[in-house]
């Protein structure tokens, strides 16, 4: 590539991620995943386009597998454990035995219904049965829902990419014929086991150092955060474990660490990961040649979309249900909000870079299932999602900003009381701070003063705190506890 050429790159790939960030309104607004705006601007930018060639399907997988792990490492960061770990059984057993159930009845159906032979059928599968990280945590977080069900699909979303990967490779290179269905299934387990102990290590780790480390700048908190993730993710792949399982995990540990400049850290990789995600949907976009699609594609994917959406995955979630007190109705709603995304179109890139027979095919039906079936269940999501009985109404929390004070060990606490929050109305004297821990500076509606007992809190007001070190959590979940239950919380164990 040459200064000319690099030129031309900058000015379309600019171009191209404007109008996507652009697009993001348009999506929110429709309550739609974003991935159908950004295949679209890959199909207007492709081959039957405005011609612009893109057929490697190893790069393609190589530049997907990166954007999944930003993706996964941008979730785990985001993810609050307290919300998740009522559900983490749950979801684990839907990414596993889950994954499992929908791979056989859909294989199976495949074969007899759809009469494909069993290796692609197969395939067919398994690239369709992960639900897809950046497509649950865009729309599900828009969406009100309860803390069990959002935490569900999250930890499905983050874990179940791990045991299906290693089963396309297996089938694209022939490898579960030769050695056989338990010793692939301890294969599985090796990789998922060992990749969750990297992630959970690297995790701990990477948190403690930055808890003790003052470094020169804010902005080196985030790259240091995100450069951990990516270890992680390095680390178990080296030694062929689930790189995908580390890179979550070990960014789940980091994201729930009170770590310094925690909200300039979740900006940094929320951005992160909506360039990962519309890079790589855009990408994929380009791979695909609808003027290559026949009609067979397309009711071959629709028929599959309809087996995997209305029999595999509601039996896979009941049978996991079993050991589980989830009632039926929020069953049909984690059934049904099982979104699909750019992970199974990036799976079926596996056999087409293998060269397996058919693969060609197997591309072509699974992009037209993933468009079809996203635009299906993302539509109705929250209407659904009242239908069943899964929405909330609870307030929301506070965000804690921390910046270290290193020569008084102490730290700068910034919190904007947000919409719904019942800090509003409080009184600065009755939120009960530890002792070691006050109220600064009270920033409202672009003006600063130093607040008085009496004065009263208000919606997007900004507050600095100054807290010793030994009182930093307690004073966090004072403003918690208050935020979600009004001035009287804790009042009896509290009061000073």
């Amino acid at each position: 590539m040459d200064v000319h050429e690099l030129d031309q790159l900058l000015l379309i790939g600019s171009g191209v991620l404007i109008l996507a960030v652009l697009a993001v309104r348009l999506s929110v607004s429709a309550g739609l995943p974003s991935l159908l705006v950004y295949l679209g601007l890959g199909l207007l930018l492709g081959n039957s386009g405005l011609g612009v060639p893109f057929d490697d399907a190893d790069l393609a997988l190589v530049l997907g597998f990166s954007a999944l792990v930003l993706i996964l490492a941008e979730g785990g960061l985001s993810t609050k454990w307290s919300e998740i770990r009522p559900s983490m059984g749950f979801g684990m057993l839907l990414a596993t035995l889950g994954s499992a159930i929908s791979v056989v009845v859909v294989g199976v159906g495949s074969h007899y219904l759809l009469d494909l032979d069993w290796e692609l059928a197969f395939l067919l599968a398994a690239v369709m049965t992960p639900t897809d990280a950046a497509a649950v945590f865009s729309v599900l977080r828009s969406v009100p829902l309860k803390h069990r069900v959002t935490g569900t699909l999250e930890v499905e979303s983050g874990l179940n990419d791990a045991p299906i990967v290693v089963l396309v490779v297996a089938i694209s290179a022939g490898d579960l014929a030769e050695k056989g269905a338990w010793a692939f299934t301890g294969l599985i387990i090796f990789e998922l086991i060992v990749g969750v102990v990297f992630g959970f290590v690297i995790g701990r780790v990477g948190a403690s150092l930055l808890r003790r480390v003052a470094l020169p700048a804010s902005g080196l908190y985030p790259l240091v955060v995100f450069a951990f993730t990516v270890l992680a993710y390095a680390s178990a792949a080296t030694v062929h474990a689930s790189g995908f399982a580390a890179v979550y995990i070990a960014a789940l540990v980091l994201g729930n660490t009170e770590l310094p400049h925690r909200t300039a850290t979740k900006s940094f990789v929320e951005g992160i990961g909506w360039l990962a995600q519309i890079g790589l949907f855009v990408m994929l976009g380009l791979l695909a040649d609808p003027g290559s699609f026949e009609w067979w594609h397309v009711w071959t994917g629709l028929a599959a979309g309809a087996l995997i959406t209305f029999v595999a995955r509601p039996l896979s979630i009941a049978a996991c249900a079993v050991w589980f007190d989830r009632p039926r109705p929020e069953q049909a709603f984690i059934a049904w909000a099982g979104l699909r995304g750019a992970v199974p179109i990036v799976l079926a890139t596996i056999p087409l870079a293998a060269g397996v027979k058919g693969a060609d095919d197997l591309f072509n039906i699974v992009f037209v299932f993933v468009v079809a079936y996203t635009l299906v269940q993302a539509a109705p999501l929250a209407k659904f999602a009242a239908f069943c009985g899964v929405l909330t109404d609870a307030a929301r929390d506070v965000e804690v900003e921390a910046a270290p004070l290193e020569r008084v060990s102490a730290d700068l606490l910034q919190i904007r009381v947000p919409r719904g929050s019942k800090l509003a109305g409080v009184e600065i004297g009755e939120l009960r701070l530890p002792t070691g821990a006050s109220v600064s500076l009270v920033v409202r509606d672009g003006k600063t003063f130093v607040p008085h007992r009496t004065d009263r809190l208000a919606v997007d007001d900004d507050l600095l705190i100054v807290a010793a070190r030994s009182v930093r959590e307690a004073a966090e979940q004072r403003l918690r506890d208050v935020g979600r239950h009004g001035r009287l919380a804790g009042w009896g164990k509290n009061q000073d």
